[in-house]
């Protein structure tokens, strides 16, 4: 007995030695290993990953329709070609995934079940100790990572974000959150109110639509639209003409990067003409009988929140013929048969579905301390949206608001790589960002500006987030293009870099 003790503690003293820890093994983890796999060969590296498999997003929400709301050329990697539709389905990501890490041998850097409970910097030693345990078996472990990356996303995978709504208790029907699909959920004959405006509940209201009695989207307010063909006539007409796949895929994936950033001005410099033409597809889709009021004609300017793709108007398509419906109202209450609204209405319904957004979670709900601290990231400046003051050998990837998530991945690797070669070049150890003597009067204002962008997850958790200051490189930008040109030209020898 007391050897087997003996031999447990021994090995929960162990501690592995790593050059990076990449936290994560979704799309940005992947896409990280990749990088780091491609331009630095030598270095030891270890990606971890809570779930069971790589796919983040794709493996965790499991609602009927799941898609991506982006392009794939631009959600996908710059190193891989999208072959496929520009919009895919969670299956054809996770494939597209799967292939990135066999074809590069990426699965023998990956660490699946591994949980992350404690992450301490200690100076003294230039390392972060990663303390976690694996998932099933409860065994503990100890990392020593050089560098962090930290690539785990922007939400708690465990849970949606559902409100407390008077009377849910009472309610006879079933309530779930889209989040957390139930795999023995029955819509057949079901009255069923989707309650949530967005992306994910775009999606899901016509995935169902044809499935169940009738379904029913009841929004608090509208939110705008874009609809087109699941098509690319440019990648279509490249493919006709045997043009290279790598070329199409960086043909199409710039054009589309152009279109999107014009777009995202054009809806601050002329909010009204997009508006219109917003508008204007919604009521071509729904029939010139259908009226826009209140339903579709939302209070804020267009992509002050995030606007949903509707792929050849199919939400609309079944609100015209009759399988759904919509309603904007708040819920004053659940019933025994449904939700009463604050109008006074009654929803009957037997399945409720939550489509209400997430919680944020910020580095992974992991409790972070630097030097006995314990990190409060929301007293951090944050430089460029990548690395944080104060806070020494970390990055992290935090994506765009208005275009595709991930085309962030490629441009913080770009710089993350540079980082570390210029380190080791040096015989640097450790590295933190730090504001300069003229940036000691800056003021600091919170991540995003709420008039800028305020979908509701960012809104509830944006005192968790860090500071940014009054100059470009300590925010986050929300211009890729832009970022396109200043990432690359960021200089290692810059004084905002303090090495050690």
């Amino acid at each position: 007995m007391a050897e087997t003790k003996a031999r447990a503690h021994a090995a929960e003293s162990e501690v592995e030695m790593a050059d990076v820890v990449i936290v994560g093994a979704g799309m940005s983890g992947i896409g990280a290993a990749w990088h780091l796999a491609q331009r630095l060969p030598g270095l030891r590296f270890i990606v971890l990953e809570a779930l069971e498999s790589f796919g983040g997003t794709w493996r965790v929400h499991r609602y009927p329709g799941i898609r991506s709301d982006s392009d794939l050329y631009t959600y996908g990697y710059s190193f891989k070609p999208w072959t496929g539709a520009p919009l895919a389905t969670a299956e054809e990501i996770l494939g597209y995934m799967g292939e990135v890490i066999e074809e590069n041998d990426l699965g023998r850097f990956i660490r699946y079940r591994h949980r992350i409970t404690a992450a301490r910097w200690d100076s003294a030693a230039a390392s972060w100790m990663l303390e976690g345990c694996r998932t099933g078996t409860g065994q503990p472990f100890r990392i020593a990572a050089g560098f962090l990356w930290m690539c785990q996303g922007y939400y708690r995978h465990a849970e949606g974000h559902l409100p407390e709504w008077p009377g849910m208790e009472r309610f006879g029907g079933r309530i779930v959150h889209a989040q957390n699909w139930p795999e023995d959920l029955d819509l057949a004959n079901q009255r069923v109110v989707v309650i949530g405006a967005g992306a994910t509940a775009a999606t899901l209201v016509p995935a169902i639509a044809g499935q169940c009695a009738h379904v029913t989207l009841l929004q608090r307010s509208p939110i705008y639209y874009r609809s087109g063909r699941i098509a690319l006539p440019i990648a279509e007409e490249l493919r006709e003409l045997r043009v290279p796949q790598e070329w199409i895929h960086e043909i199409v994936r710039r054009k589309i990067q152009h279109e999107q950033a014009k777009f995202a001005r054009r809806c601050v410099t002329e909010p009204e003409a997009v508006k219109a033409e917003l508008l204007s597809q919604a009521r071509e889709h729904l029939g010139p009988d259908h009226p826009l009021e209140p339903h579709f004609m939302p209070r804020h300017r267009p992509w002050q929140q995030r606007i949903a793709y509707i792929p050849d108007g199919d939400l609309f398509r079944c609100i015209r013929e009759g399988t759904a419906s919509v309603v904007t109202d708040t819920v004053e209450s659940f019933t025994e048969r449904g939700i009463r609204l604050a109008s006074g209405q009654e929803l009957e319904a037997d399945i409720v579905v939550a489509a209400t957004g997430f919680h944020l979670s910020v580095l992974g709900d992991i409790p972070f301390e630097v030097d006995g601290r314990k990190l409060d990231l929301a007293q951090t400046v944050t430089y460029r949206g990548m690395m944080l003051t104060g806070v020494p050998n970390l990055a992290w990837v935090f994506g765009y608001f208005r275009a595709a998530w991930t085309l962030r991945v490629d441009l913080v690797a770009d710089f993350v790589c540079r980082l570390l070669e210029h380190m080791r070049q040096t015989g640097a150890r450790q590295v933190e960002v730090s504001l300069r003597p003229e940036d000691a009067e800056m003021p600091l204002q919170p991540w995003t500006d709420p008039e800028d962008f305020n979908p509701g997850y960012l809104t509830r958790g944006l005192h968790l987030l860090p500071k940014r200051g009054a100059k470009p490189e300590w925010g986050h930008s929300q211009d890729h293009w832009e970022d396109g040109k200043s990432f690359p030209a960021i200089a290692m020898t810059d004084p905002i870099f303090v090495y050690r």
